[in-house]
């Protein structure tokens, strides 16, 4: 068979043709030559890219349903049976609906050995991406308890960074829902070495972006760090844990029995350690408080917070504040209620409400603007300040500096906490602290004296000496060297001590 034959019955094969117009002599391009269709021949391979490009998108689908599943259902009916929810299924309440951007979607372990290799699920045990939260921008991850217990390998380290740097380059938020078993055993030292990438990615963007983490399952051994790093800490009643060394291993070495709980349950941390500043009783419930937590921040070092103008008048009158201070100077107010009367709509948001309730700390507005708010609480001790007040009180103040929310102090504290127990653990280094973030704060800070204000304490909760821009007294305001008590024991001790009644003598 001749060349021209065989390129015919070629062309046939590939689609239709047609005769050469004109004379067929063979001057005219060769003898009985045809050419193609270049319509048909270019209708065909569209054809052949369509039918190619679908079979990959085809796959491609295939390959996002697998990573949408890649927990078996047993698992995800076990995590259901404890009444937790699927990291898929946290994110979808905690975002704007439809706003979830997925990253890293398709990304697969590449460890081996024990056994490991055989099973290699999209998206590996965590679920990272960016979505909005009242319109506003923010980054996620969610470990996933689903695969392979929510275990850190390198992929999963190296999804969770690449969402950190994200965030930071962003100049956004960043959102971590904590549900894992620790690290992966079955990858060694790498799986360590993520957790080191991890910890410094928090330390970079610490004080750049709010960093908010969520337990919400188990949070044990070194990953419990990455959480103490972040700006604030939720936890979950009941399903949640958070601890260094647990039970069982404690029940080895020390001989000390304590259940899941009561070592690291929600709130263990929330009212002993203080390593928790959230205690929600559901899943639901702290999602939703995460959302309420960001309204009142910016999303980054260099904004303002957002303004939300508020119900009521900011020159309103409340009469109730003209008693809610007792006269006397030795009963017990609630100061919770004083700052609901003051702030917009009574709205007052307390972080670490259950630590150190001597001292209260949280968010608020004034005329639409978002403030921190420090008070002592004289319903607690009396208002004085001992070691956790302090740390409690300094931490607030410094993120509040760093994020340009202006502090409003409310004051009634007669004096730091005595006790042989508090000196020898550190009062005076503890107590220092807030006054340094005090004095190196550099928004706008406002105190209202509402009845004591007594000595070195005095100068601790933001005093005009230590750069307090206004300080109001309220009329019942006390503000001295030390209260009356003590300091007619020391200006009279000598006829004190001559006189007969004491007691009596001292009352005059």
């Amino acid at each position: 068979m001749d060349r021209s034959a065989v390129e015919l019955g070629t062309r046939h094969v590939l689609g239709g043709v047609r005769d050469i117009e004109g004379d067929h002599s063979c001057s005219h391009l060769g003898c009985g030559r045809v050419e193609p269709d270049r319509g048909a021949a270019a209708s065909q391979s569209t054809l052949r890219i369509t039918v190619g490009t679908q079979r990959r998108i085809d796959e491609l689908r295939a390959l996002r349903e697998e990573a949408l599943h890649a927990g078996s259902q047993r698992a995800i009916d076990r995590q259901h049976d404890k009444g937790k929810l699927t990291a898929r299924e946290r994110i979808d309440l905690l975002l704007d609906q439809g706003s979830f951007q997925e990253i890293d979607m398709l990304v697969t372990h590449q460890a081996s050995g024990f056994g490991i290799e055989e099973t290699r699920p999209h998206g590996d045990a965590v679920v990272t991406g960016f979505g909005t939260i009242e319109g506003r921008t923010v980054f996620v991850f969610a470990e996933d308890f689903t695969v392979f217990g929510g275990s850190l390998g390198r992929a999963v380290a190296d999804k969770i960074v690449k969402i950190l740097t994200m965030a930071m380059e962003a100049g956004a938020p960043v959102i971590g829902l904590k549900d894992s078993g620790g690290a992966r055993i079955q990858e060694g030292v790498s799986a360590l070495d993520g957790y080191g990438r991890i910890f410094f990615q928090n330390v970079q963007a610490s004080g750049v972006i709010p960093q908010i983490s969520v337990i919400m399952g188990p949070c044990a051994g070194g990953a419990v760090y990455s959480p103490a790093i972040t700006d604030f800490v939720f936890q979950v009643e009941g399903t949640s844990h958070l601890f260094i060394t647990g039970p069982d291993v404690i029940k080895t070495v020390t001989g000390e029995e304590v259940s899941m709980d009561e070592l690291g349950g929600a709130h263990a941390h929330g009212g002993k350690s203080g390593v928790t500043h959230f205690v929600a009783p559901n899943e639901e419930t702290v999602l939703e408080w995460v959302r309420y937590l960001l309204s009142f921040l910016p999303q980054n070092n260099m904004e303002r917070p957002p303004f939300f103008a508020p119900a009521d008048r900011p020159d309103r009158m409340e009469d109730d504040l003209d008693t809610i201070v007792p006269d006397s100077a030795n009963q017990p107010y609630d100061m919770v209620e004083l700052i609901e009367l003051v702030v917009d709509d009574g709205a007052f948001f307390q972080v670490h409400e259950e630590f150190a309730t001597n001292l209260v700390v949280g968010f608020a507005r004034l005329d639409g603007n978002t403030v921190g708010v420090v008070g002592n609480q004289p319903a607690s001790f009396a208002g004085t300040l001992d070691i956790s007040a302090s740390e409690k009180g300094a931490r607030f103040v410094r993120f509040c500096d760093a994020f340009n929310i202006p502090i409003v102090t409310f004051v009634d504290v007669p004096g730091f906490l005595p006790g042989v127990s508090q000196e020898h653990n550190g009062i005076i280094r503890h107590g220092a602290k807030l006054l340094y973030a005090y004095c190196e704060a550099t928004v706008p800070r406002l105190t209202v004296i509402t009845r004591k204000s007594y000595g070195g304490a005095y100068l601790v909760m933001n005093a005009r000496g230590v750069g307090a821009d206004l300080v109001y007294a309220w009329p019942s305001a006390e503000i001295a060297v030390m209260g009356a008590q003590g300091a007619v024991n020391v200006i009279h001790r000598r006829a004190l001590a001559d006189a007969e009644d004491a007691d009596a003598r001292r009352t005059e």
